[in-house]
């Protein structure tokens, strides 16, 4: 590691990540969210969405679609950096592919009017926001271009000059 730094070569989590058991969690958190959110729309979701008044059925059926649709999305995501992970697609081929994927797609409603909604299609929704906050987070750390490394020197020297210019003044 003192070798790797004494070249400047700083370890990108980039590089890094899809290889991690962090990444294994949340790929198993994503698709086991999937898995569950169909048998429920399939299942209990099907009845309860029966029992519903008018107005809250409608708000159901948006819902159960814009939580489907950012699922896909999330899966999409999650599929791709696996690959990346099994050495089928490179990092910057997987950020290529990545654009066809709206990890910004189908927020869900006011709060309001998802209270009405189901318990159980509530928490789903609400574990979906969840993933859908990290993996943008995620995202966004991974496909950021690598800062400029400074040729030579400690990375702290320009903080360092910064605060004493600040405090010379």
């Amino acid at each position: 590691m003192e070798r790797l730094q004494a070249e400047g070569a700083l370890v990108q989590l980039s590089e890094r990540f899809t290889n991690s058991a962090a990444f294994g969690n949340l790929f198993r958190e994503g698709m086991d969210l999937v898995e569950e959110t169909a048998a429920y729309l399939d299942g209990a979701g099907r009845v309860e969405a029966k029992a519903l008044d008018r107005a809250v059925s409608l708000t159901y059926a948006t819902e159960s679609m814009r939580l489907t649709t950012r699922l896909m999305q999330l899966a999409s995501w999650l599929l791709l950096h696996r690959a990346v992970k099994e050495g089928e697609m490179t990092l910057s081929q997987a950020n290529r592919e990545k654009t066809k994927v709206k990890l910004t797609a189908a927020d869900p409603g006011p709060a309001d009017t998802i209270e009405k909604l189901p318990t159980q299609l509530q928490d789903l929704i609400h574990r979906s926001m969840s993933l859908q906050t990290r993996v943008r987070r995620l995202d966004s750390t991974i496909h950021t271009p690598p800062a400029e490394q400074a040729a030579i020197g400690n990375p702290l020297v320009p903080h360092l000059n910064a605060l004493k210019a600040a405090f010379e003044r």
